[in-house]
């Protein structure tokens, strides 16, 4: 069964408060070590009925032949397009042929009626390509002799993934109109690369050795293990099979190793699973951008990260996340999610002395955007916090960012019923939502699900998950359809549709932006916006939900890839 976390996922800079420990002092023959050897086995996981669809490749004699196609279609007055150059009519039966014939060159004078095909009971006319086919359907309607007439309306494939877990637990996804969008656009952002700046991601196969400090955590003393070889595994759902090359340029900011970018908390594998996880192999969940080159940028830091020894602390600093913008762009991503934030002043534009303000993340994320790069940034899960320096519903500092740079968008989250999360912060900074679940009201349904590790075995450090009498390294190569829910998980869903925008063609991430904007859908607020108070956002935008929620369709449809 998928597992699900009951906690909002809060990718934070900083020393969080949700890791709290202490290093005991240990003897000089006890010192952290840390060793990475590039063996491992391949990760254990649900088991699932694996298909694999042969494609056949477009020659250049294919794409003229599809080009000509497109061609050949129109929109009609009627909303729906038709292939030009015929109708569909049915004759009433004891209508004889050459009165037929008659009536068709009296609605179109080029109209022949084509040879029926077998088990037809209806003719198709030819006429020429340049009439308007509706009008010519309209005009033979009007005739006692015609049981029908209609233009021949475009008909096309409706790609349902056939990834089993989809239909039952990615509501997120239909929400957002994926099926539609996947119709216009079944590459789904091949040539593009998308930057996770995050936590790591399990993208290759590993042993560690590790030596196991006691530490105290949440007031209980865990226990030494020493030297401890732990397993890890590459997330079989984003990476493929060996050799395709969907990971790219991966890159370790905090660890002083410089080790490559290993994930061992899962936030970044999960939010990396709703960009571009492996769609319509049959197997598990699906993914919104799912041939996307996916870069690993690791900024974030995790229990186990302090533990091992290979980053001073949980979180990050505004340090750690400008190196890994500016890196990312450097190194060819052209979208960048960013499910992580902080919390300060409302407005650092007019915060004269920058209190709490961060323009080394905000230089990074303009020059970034100035190299082409789109940017997404979570809104913030402290809508039911009280800060102590700058109140309840704090503001999240780089989403506030983001809303200042065309080509950078902050995002809030909703539930199921396109209502805000309880979690997702508000304020006139929110400029769009997306799906980020809920642990309230719907059960596991409520949960955004992707692969990621299987929790159980790795926060083996949470006595909510694992009893501290059963305390036991942990071990990284057994993953699973996970449920998590916060604006860390609507991010990603933005990415990936903007990673689909790009492939069509738009460039300039500041066209990105107003694309998704203009076509997301407005959202009725029940009760009334919540804007923090003194602060109300410009219509049409809401605190709540920015322009609304971003739709998958309507932003391709906007390039006038109608279908």
């Amino acid at each position: 069964m998928p597992g699900f976390r009951a906690r909002t996922a809060a990718a934070t800079l900083g020393v969080a408060a949700a890791l709290v420990l202490t290093l005991r002092g240990q003897a000089p023959d006890a010192r952290p070590f840390f060793q990475i050897a590039d063996i491992g086995l391949p990760a254990v996981e649900e088991g699932g009925a694996v298909w694999n669809e042969s494609h056949v490749p477009w020659t250049s004699q294919a794409r003229a032949r599809r080009a000509a196609a497109v061609e050949l279609v129109r929109a009609g007055v009627s909303g729906r397009s038709y292939a030009t150059g015929k109708v569909i009519v049915r004759f009433r039966d004891e209508v004889a042929a050459e009165e037929r014939r008659s009536i068709v060159r009296q609605a179109s004078s080029t109209g022949e009626i084509a040879t029926r095909r077998p088990y037809a009971d209806f003719d198709v006319v030819r006429i020429n390509p340049g009439e308007d086919a509706e009008a010519v359907a309209a005009g033979l309607n009007l005739r006692p002799q015609v049981l029908y007439a209609q233009a021949a309306y475009r008909v096309h494939a409706t790609f349902v993934p056939n990834d089993p877990q989809y239909a039952d637990l990615q509501w997120n996804l239909r929400l957002v109109n994926m099926e539609k969008a996947w119709d216009i656009q079944p590459q789904a952002g091949s040539s593009i690369t998308v930057a996770v700046i995050d936590t790591g991601v399990a993208y290759r196969n590993a042993t560690f050795s590790v030596n196991l400090r006691s530490f105290t955590h949440s007031g209980i003393r865990y226990p030494a293990l020493g030297v401890q070889t732990i397993p890890y595994a590459a997330a079989p759902q984003l990476v493929g099979g060996s050799g395709s090359g969907r990971v790219v340029s991966p890159y370790d900011v905090i660890s002083s190793g410089g080790n490559a970018p290993f994930d061992f908390d899962g936030h970044g594998t999960h939010v990396s699973g709703t960009i571009g996880q492996l769609t319509n192999d049959g197997i598990a969940v699906a993914g919104i951008a799912f041939n996307v080159k996916l870069m690993p940028v690791k900024v974030l830091g995790s229990f186990w990260d302090v533990i091992f020894g290979t980053a001073p602390s949980d979180g990050g600093s505004d340090d750690d996340v400008a190196t890994g913008i500016r890196y990312a762009a450097d190194n060819g991503a052209k979208i960048i999610n960013m499910s992580l934030g902080s919390t300060g002043p409302p407005d650092c534009a007019t915060n004269s002395n920058k209190f709490g303000c961060s323009p080394v993340v905000e230089s990074a994320m303009k020059y970034a955007v100035g190299k082409g790069a789109f940017i997404v940034v979570a809104g913030g899960n402290e809508f039911e916090d009280n800060d102590p320096q700058f109140g309840a519903n704090p503001t999240s500092v780089l989403a506030e960012i983001a809303s200042r740079i065309n080509g950078a968008v902050s995002v809030a989250a909703v539930d199921p019923s396109k209502n805000r999360a309880y979690y997702s912060s508000t304020g006139k900074y929110i400029e769009i939502a997306a799906p980020g679940g809920t642990s309230r009201g719907f059960g596991r349904n409520g949960f955004v699900f992707q692969q990621t590790f299987d929790f159980n075995f790795t926060d083996t450090f949470d006595p909510t998950v694992v009893p501290p009498s059963q305390y036991r390294a942990p071990r990284f190569d057994l993953l699973g359809t996970i449920g998590v829910t916060g604006t860390s998980m609507a991010a990603p869903h933005v990415a990936g549709i903007a990673a689909m925008l790009m492939q069509q063609g738009i460039t300039d991430p500041a066209a990105i932006e107003e694309a998704l904007e203009k076509s997301a859908v407005p959202l009725s607020l029940t009760g009334g916006d919540s804007c923090p108070p003194g602060t109300s956002a410009v219509a049409p935008r809401t605190c709540s939900f920015g322009f609304g929620l971003v739709d998958a369709r309507n932003a391709l449809r906007g390039l006038g890839l109608a279908r």
